[in-house]
């Protein structure tokens, strides 16, 4: 049913009604906090997987593949065509069986475009990640990191 709701009425839904996708993201058990400004071209695998914190941004085509939970808490940006990847293949068994970890992104970071997220990664509080970033191990607090792998380059101090 959600994929159905997410063609007819959350994708082709004008870009400055954030209010009614956040309405439909809630009415199939998202948590999404106040003033969360998600784009029509976001896709999302299974809102009741997926908590979205206040004030934060979902960009243009952004993909929360929430076979596992999503956590993004408040004042967080992921930027266009971003992929927070909870799902992935055992490849050490025979017909490639799938599983989901859960990622968590706390607030104040900023994920900027095309930045990949592996599962299982938690991104603490005001992390910056470059654009096209992969994300393959869990980011500590207040720096910014670039590259794939993403490597800290220097800490973020905020004004």
């Amino acid at each position: 049913m959600w994929w159905a709701v997410q063609a007819l009425f959350f994708k082709p839904s004008p870009q400055a009604f954030y209010g009614w996708r956040r309405f439909i993201l809630r009415a199939f058990g998202a948590k999404i906090g106040k003033k969360v400004i998600i784009r029509p071209t976001a896709r999302i695998t299974y809102p009741w997987k997926v908590s979205i914190g206040d004030f934060s941004w979902i960009g243009d085509e952004v993909v929360l593949y929430s076979l596992g939970n999503i956590k993004i808490g408040e004042n967080t940006v992921i930027s266009q065509r971003s992929y927070i990847c909870t799902g992935t293949h055992d490849y050490n068994s025979e017909d490639f069986r799938i599983y989901a970890e859960d990622i968590n992104i706390g607030s104040k970071c900023w994920l900027a475009t095309d930045v990949y997220v592996a599962p299982g990664i938690t991104i603490k509080d005001g992390v910056v990640v470059g654009a096209r970033s992969s994300v393959f191990s869990d980011l500590d607090a207040n720096k910014v990191y670039v590259g794939s792998p993403a490597k800290s380059i220097k800490n973020r101090t905020v004004d």
